[in-house]
């Protein structure tokens, strides 16, 4: 008599056989590289760039026609704790904001050509305050991850996924604690603005939900459903899917990161399509990024979310990409060459 799979079960084999690079399209993007009308190595990290998006592409010239920010939106019980300087309908408020063109990711994608999508996660209902009980069940976790996988559809390119929920980033900290241990204040920031009181709250959230969860968070798929929310989990969907369908992914920050740490955790490899867009001061995130040995793109002191630095960094990556295609060779141009 067969067995049912268990949804986690069912996520954990995504993982036995992940795509790998293609060595050949690197190759090819480096033999090209070597004819372009500058010194080699000269252009640095946007020659890296273009081999990463090769590689994870699958093709000699690989290319950004249908870039996307998938922004996904959900709502965390654990605000009621006091951890947000804004209440949880600011998350529906800012979903609209996003639908009618006024945030700062709708400005970054006009500005650089760079298709948008926002996903909102049943924001009516918020999970579970993860201080009194696990966020969600394993069923929910598990249906929200495989909602993720809607963000590859129609044929795009290149993925940057983005976050809106108020109280996310208790829920990012929480994971990073669980993941890599030490008290909540080691990897928690201020959020939305919160003053020393708030973060004071916020830290006891989490060192209260550590204390609760413990005994079941060496597994990172309890850590996500007894400390996540459903945009981290849509997340990790939207990053694997991308993953088994040959499009790299540029990774934004703090929250987008407790996605990609999640993956990690289950398996190094899952997130080695992933080029870090951006360092956040928020929290712990520079560590973070060192521990799944990611170098972000851009430094520039941003902690907004909405994929904002990710859409920034795909800006670097078209760049890196159009020197690549359309910078002439020494011979079309007739540059004399190192060795003439």
């Amino acid at each position: 008599m067969a067995h049912d799979i268990r949804p986690f079960e069912e996520i954990r084999m995504l993982f036995a056989n992940l795509p790998a690079t293609s060595e050949e399209a690197v190759a090819a993007v480096r033999a090209r590289d070597a004819q372009l009308t500058k010194p080699p190595g000269a252009l640095g990290r946007l020659e890296e760039i273009v081999e990463w998006l090769a590689a994870w592409q699958g093709v000699a010239e690989p290319a950004i026609a249908r870039p996307l920010v998938a922004v996904y939106a959900g709502n965390h019980g654990v605000v009621a704790q006091g951890v947000s300087a804004f209440p949880a309908s600011v998350t529906e408020q800012m979903v609209q904001n996003f639908m009618s063109g006024g945030a700062a990711i709708n400005q970054i994608c006009k500005a650089h050509d760079i298709g948008l999508k926002v996903y909102e996660l049943a924001l009516e209902r918020p999970t579970q305050d993860f201080t009194l009980a696990p966020a969600m069940d394993e069923r929910e976790a598990a249906a929200t991850f495989a909602y993720g996988f809607e963000a590859i559809e129609g044929g795009i390119d290149l993925l940057a996924p983005g976050e809106m929920g108020i109280g996310n980033t208790t829920s990012a900290a929480a994971i990073y604690a669980a993941l890599y241990g030490g008290p909540a204040s080691r990897w928690t920031g201020r959020g939305t603005g919160v003053d020393e009181e708030g973060l004071a709250r916020k830290n006891a959230a989490i060192d209260a939900a550590l204390a609760l969860h413990g005994p079941h968070l060496t597994d990172p798929l309890e850590i996500l459903r007894r400390l996540g929310g459903r945009e981290i989990a849509a997340m990790m969907g939207a990053i694997t899917a991308a993953r088994l369908n040959n499009v790299p992914v540029v990774l934004d920050g703090y929250v987008v990161c407790a996605a990609a740490a999640l993956l990690h955790a289950i398996a190094p490899d899952a997130v080695a399509h992933c080029v870090a867009g951006h360092v956040s001061p928020e929290g712990g995130h520079r560590e973070v990024l060192a521990r799944m040995g990611k170098k972000p793109l851009l430094d520039l002191g941003m902690r907004l979310g909405e994929g904002s630095g990710a859409g920034l960094a795909i800006a670097i990556v078209k760049t890196a990409l159009a020197c690549h295609r359309d910078m002439a060779t020494f011979e079309s141009a007739g540059v004399s060459g190192k060795d003439a």
